[in-house]
């Protein structure tokens, strides 16, 4: 009996030795998978001779060929060569094209094995209509930049969640007839798709909340981080720093999409948050919010001690720097100023 009972212990000792080794080893390798996958693919930067397309994912392009001839002309200025999608200018309702339509032309540059970026002609609304539509084996097998802002944001959260970096930039509709109204959008855009390396010192805020971290850049137009909650398309913004615009809401609307965020856990385990234009805001004749969108947007987080940092010339405004999304960055949020630095 007591040989039978020190056999059955010595067994049962085993197989807790074996369930413990195994969770190490599971958890180590999970520990491992979670650390190669934090790190984004960074496409290839372009070079002379490159070829990029432009595409139209969301909003009519009706009386804008103007427009889209001088983002030609640009990019050719850079040395770079320019192909246009088949659909770009046609109409459907609010939509450049049938939502087929985009997302042929859009599904055609990413598989294009010539084409080295992708550069979306305006935002406006439809780009979530044609998400679940994109497939991206062959964009894998070559990663192309993609570039754009606003209602492109949602291309931006679907990449970063395929794995991939992405550039929040100015778009074909955002030039203006006078190029050096906008020349750091232009400048910097050209930065971030050569390669060069991008840093900013920002005109500091009272509201600013201070100290320095570092993280992925991740986020875009506040209202489609929103719209996309809850799905596949949504980003786990921890360990993440945080940039947010936005144009044309109330400040209600504002809050209302910020305690939404939060409530779903959103900034749990977010490091920062950079705020770009909050542009065009309206206002409520019949009751007044009472306070800045800067207030706004302190008081909304006001639980959280990670940095934010006020007035990067980022969203809707002539002066849109270009970002990196997905690019680990330092912020050093102060009163007198801030600096966004992106790490090569």
């Amino acid at each position: 009996m007591y040989f039978y009972d020190m056999s059955k212990y010595a067994f049962l000792i085993s197989v807790v030795c074996c369930f413990f080794f195994f969770g190490m080893n599971t958890a180590t390798t999970q520990q491992k998978d979670s650390e190669n996958t934090n790190t984004l693919i960074q496409p290839p930067y372009l070079k002379a001779g490159d070829t990029v397309a432009i595409v139209a994912p969301s909003g009519i392009l009706i009386n804008r060929e103007d427009e889209v001839d001088q983002a030609k002309a640009l990019l050719k200025s850079w040395g770079l060569n320019v192909v246009v999608g088949q659909h770009v200018f046609k109409q459907n309702n609010h939509f450049a094209g049938t939502d087929d339509e985009r997302c042929e032309d859009l599904q055609n540059a990413m598989d294009d094995t010539t084409i080295s970026a992708v550069w979306c002609a305006r935002g406006g609304y439809g780009t979530v209509r044609i998400l679940d539509k994109i497939d991206y084996t062959k964009f894998k097998e070559k990663p192309k930049w993609l570039i754009g802002y606003s209602d492109i944001t949602a291309l931006h959260n679907q990449l970063h969640n395929e794995g991939f970096e992405s550039i929040h930039a100015l778009m074909c509709t955002s030039l203006t007839k006078d190029l050096s109204k906008i020349k750091p959008a232009i400048d910097t855009f050209k930065d971030a798709l050569f390669g060069a390396s991008l840093s900013y010192t920002l005109e500091g805020s009272t509201l600013n909340k201070s100290g320095t971290v570092s993280g992925q850049l991740v986020g875009g137009n506040l209202t489609l981080l929103h719209t996309m909650l809850g799905s596949d398309t949504s980003i786990d913004t921890s360990g993440k720093i945080l940039f947010i615009e936005e144009i044309g809401e109330y400040k209600y609307h504002v809050d209302r999409m910020l305690q939404t965020l939060k409530r779903a856990g959103y900034f749990d385990n977010c490091k920062g948050v950079l705020v770009g234009d909050f542009t065009k805001m309206k206002k409520n004749n019949t009751a007044l919010w009472g306070s800045s969108i800067e207030q706004l947007i302190v008081d909304a987080l006001s639980e959280y001690d990670f940095p934010i940092a006020f007035n990067m010339p980022a969203g809707h405004e002539r002066d849109n720097r270009a970002m990196i999304l997905g690019r680990e960055v330092e912020l050093k949020s102060g009163k007198d100023q801030s600096i966004l630095t992106f790490k090569n």
